[in-house]
C-alpha cells in the first residue's frame, strides 16, 4: 500500500469516526425513580434533571441523605442506560462501516 492509499484510508477513518461521534451525540435516555427523572446523553453528560413535588418529601421530613441517595441512584441509572445505548449504537454503526473498523 502506497503513501497516498494510507492517507486516503486515514481520511476515510477520520470521516467515519466523526460520523459515529455525531450519531452518539444524538442519543438521549431517561431514568426515573421516586419522583426524580434524569436524562443523560450519549456523550455521558446529564442533559436534564426534573423533580416532581413529592420528591422533596424526604428533605422536608429531615432526611436529606435519603433524597441524596435517590438522586445519586437515578443519575447512575441514567448514565448506565446511556452507556448501554451508546455501546449498542457503536456496534451497529461499526458493523455497517464496511469493515473499516473490523465490522462486516
Amino acid at each position: 500500500m502506497g503513501m497516498f492509499d494510507q492517507i486516503k484510508d486515514a481520511m476515510k477513518m477520520r470521516s467515519e469516526a466523526k460520523r459515529i461521534q455525531s450519531e452518539i451525540q444524538k442519543i438521549s435516555v431517561s431514568h426515573s425513580n421516586g419522583g426524580i427523572t434524569v436524562t443523560a446523553k450519549g456523550d455521558m453528560t446529564i442533559a436534564e434533571i426534573k423533580f416532581e413535588p413529592g420528591a422533596y418529601d424526604e428533605v422536608k421530613a429531615g432526611k436529606p441523605a435519603r433524597f441524596e441517595t435517590m438522586l445519586l441512584n437515578v443519575v447512575n441509572g441514567a448514565l448506565k442506560k446511556a452507556r448501554e445505548a451508546t455501546q449498542a449504537e457503536m456496534q451497529r454503526l461499526m458493523g455497517g462501516a464496511g469493515g473499516l473498523f473490523g465490522g462486516k
